[in-house]
């Protein structure tokens, strides 16, 4: 059974929807010169939330798992999308070497790195997976709930090369999102493709310098369409880390979180909107973690004190966490068998290759969909590889409800690419 998924599209979301499909031609041009200028990363994936009043991303990956909700329909352009990204970078590659999550043996990660590896065989080359975990000294073999298995051998690291037994890998694909920082394994490799580079790593990435550059091209974007980038855009800010015993970091934070709140107010006033706005507390940080603070009031900081620390791990009086993002909270209006549910869109080079719904039985409006207790429902997006229908009414077609979806994932995909643009070691070597 296909589950019924509800949404409540509304107001300015019509009016988006019309707009990005009538000016389809001048979007897709926009991308394509965007990916002449700028190099999109290797795979990526994007959590959207659609409010009913405003559609905008939540939180980009650069190392994504979740392979395994693709439904079988969509293999076929992740394949796609998988050859192209490779002919670019290597057109003579014929063996990959994939390195997944250290100490991360869950059958659901397993069965994402076996649909990873699949997709890759299917594009035309030889995949091992290699890992960098200590704990792995030989080849160890695990079984999938559907009788596949999938073996994790012990990385072999030569002067120059990167690889595993009895296998010279011309590419290497990181599926681990470095939390800890780059190994010395992975360092100084000059003669393979390393995908994604080590600067794309948890531990160098800041949610605010994403949201920045997101920010930039959603005005844009903006500008092309004719409309408010608010409607595609989380509004957001930084704020420093508070010390345990600093009363002044709290009422900083106050602050930071009150003007936040202060600019969606008079958004939401501006387009009759009677939801009380809320922001998100993050830590910023892309290592930190995934949990999250939900304020509504700035009053509200000084109560939640110990959970906002516990965001950034401030350990003790003296010494203050990392900086935490306040990004502006959006609403989700869509249901899945009345859970609150959260497309995930997946891109592999610049493609649009699928997504799920994540969905959180106990979660509100407001709820993260990654928090603990979430689920995936693959068949939600069973028609995202149907064509767009510019005849619908605004609101009524899910193939244009999916392509929406996918503007806003490519449009943090590009953000993304001017983050490692922004970061790049190498790059400020040549400036």
């Amino acid at each position: 059974m296909v589950p019924h998924l509800v949404t409540a599209l509304t107001g300015p979301i019509n009016e988006l929807e019309q707009r990005v499909l009538d000016s389809m031609p001048a979007i897709e041009r926009w991308f394509r010169l965007e990916w002449m200028e700028h190099t999109p990363p290797f795979y990526s994936s994007v959590d959207v939330r659609n409010a009913g009043f405003k559609l905008a991303p939540i939180a980009t990956r650069l190392y994504p798992d979740g392979w395994n909700n693709l439904t079988p329909e969509m293999l076929p352009l992740a394949v796609q999308a998988a050859m192209a990204a490779i002919e670019k970078i290597c057109p003579e590659a014929r063996n990959l070497l994939l390195i997944p999550e250290n100490r991360s043996t869950s059958t659901e990660y397993l069965s994402s790195l076996a649909q990873l590896r699949r997709i890759f065989h299917m594009a035309g080359l030889n995949v091992r997976i290699g890992s960098i975990d200590p704990a792995i000294h030989k080849a160890t073999s695990f079984e999938l709930p559907d009788g596949e298995h999938i073996v994790l051998e012990p990385v072999v690291r030569g002067k120059r090369r990167l690889g595993v037994k009895d296998f010279d890998p011309c590419t290497i694909l990181l599926n681990n999102d470095l939390r800890a920082g780059a190994p010395g394994i992975l360092e100084e490799i000059h003669e393979q493709y390393l995908l994604p580079p080590l600067h794309a790593g948890a531990s160098i990435r800041h949610k605010s310098k994403h949201f920045k550059c997101y920010e930039e091209v959603a005005k844009r974007l903006g500008k092309l369409l004719g409309v408010d980038p608010w409607l595609i855009n989380p509004l957001f800010a930084r704020c420093a880390g508070i010390e345990r015993s600093d009363s002044a970091d709290l009422d900083g934070l106050a602050a930071s979180v009150d003007a936040v709140l202060a600019k969606v107010r008079r958004k939401y006033k501006e387009y009759g909107i009677k939801d009380k706005p809320f922001v998100v507390l993050k830590a910023d940080q892309s290592a930190q973690g995934a949990g999250s603070v939900i304020l509504r009031d700035a009053k509200d900081v000084d109560a939640l004190r110990d959970k906002v620390q516990g965001l950034t791990g401030a350990a003790k009086s003296g010494q203050a966490g990392p900086d935490i993002l306040i990004q502006e909270g959006v609403p989700s209006c869509e249901r899945l068998n009345d859970a609150m549910a959260e497309p995930v869109v997946f891109m592999m080079d610049r493609y649009v290759v699928g997504g799920f719904y994540r969905i959180h039985a106990q979660g509100g409006v407001d709820e993260e969909g990654s928090a603990a207790g979430s689920d995936f429902v693959p068949l939600a997006f069973e028609q995202s590889t149907r064509l767009p229908q510019p005849g619908s009414k605004p609101g009524a077609s899910v193939p244009n409800r999916f392509y929406m979806y996918g503007v806003v994932g490519r449009l943090a995909m590009l953000a993304a690419s001017y983050e490692l643009e922004a970061t790049d070691p190498e790059a400020e070597l040549y400036e």
